[in-house]
């Protein structure tokens, strides 16, 4: 029998509508959680953030550049230098690994298989975007820029360019994009917030093994996390302003 107030012919599709038929679910392919109220203050502190990223490193390259911070540069790779043994070494040897090409690469081919495999399409051209204009920001801005790198401590000198570093901004677009990308399917506050600093760890780890192995300068570590966060928050920037 049809509830009080849906005997008539229009009620009664209303009713069946909102008590039978599934309503649309939220989105969840973007990594920020779409909020009708938060939109517009996502989109400001996302553009906020990617302006402030690229005034940032474009004031970095400037005063690196002119030698103004060479001293921080040499005072900080001593500082890390003088705490160096072969347990911490080993270590940072591994947590360098985590940010390398082969690794990431690897990972994401793994990661776009997962993603189509479950249906999520969106997080997996979110993730080919990204990480395709990490690549692009890293070689173009290495070419540009032809900053020699130090001598290494513990491995071989790898090939290429010093600024920025590679690993520190291959390793933020990644991990902190993946980060969003699963925090955008949980509910739990607690779990959301665990991801986001193990992430955030990880990626500063990953830096400051490239640091402590001698293979890059602090501000080509800096710069490249300055360029990621310009390049992610973006690319949110972007789809936030696609979704207004």
């Amino acid at each position: 029998m049809p509830a009080e107030g849906c005997r008539s012919s229009a009620a009664l599709r209303d009713c069946y509508t909102s008590d039978v038929l599934p309503q649309k679910a939220a989105n969840p392919e973007s990594p920020i959680r779409k909020s009708a109220p938060t939109l517009g203050l996502v989109l400001l502190g996302s553009l906020a953030v990617s302006l402030l990223a690229l005034l940032f490193f474009s004031w970095l390259a400037r005063e690196v550049f002119e030698g103004e911070l060479a001293k921080f540069d040499l005072h900080l790779r001593m500082v890390v230098h003088q705490y160096a043994n072969p347990t911490l070494t080993l270590a940072m040897e591994a947590i360098s690994d985590l940010g390398s090409p082969v690794f990431l690469s690897a990972l994401f081919v793994a990661l776009i298989i997962t993603f189509l495999l479950v249906h999520w399409r969106h997080a997996a051209l979110w993730l080919a975007i990204t990480m395709a204009g990490a690549l692009a920001l890293d070689v173009t801005l290495k070419d540009f820029f032809h900053r020699t790198r130090p001598v290494a401590y513990f491995i071989p000198e790898p090939s290429g360019y010093s600024f920025p570093s590679g690993h520190a901004l291959g390793s933020f677009c990644f991990y902190m994009l993946l980060a969003g990308l699963l925090t955008a399917r949980i509910h739990g506050l607690a779990a959301r917030v665990l991801i986001w600093v193990f992430a955030a760890l990880l990626v500063a780890a990953i830096g400051f093994s490239r640091v402590y192995l001698g293979v890059h300068w602090p501000t080509d570590v800096i710069a490249g996390y300055a360029a990621a966060a310009f390049w992610v928050a973006g690319l949110v920037t972007a789809d936030r302003w696609r979704r207004r």
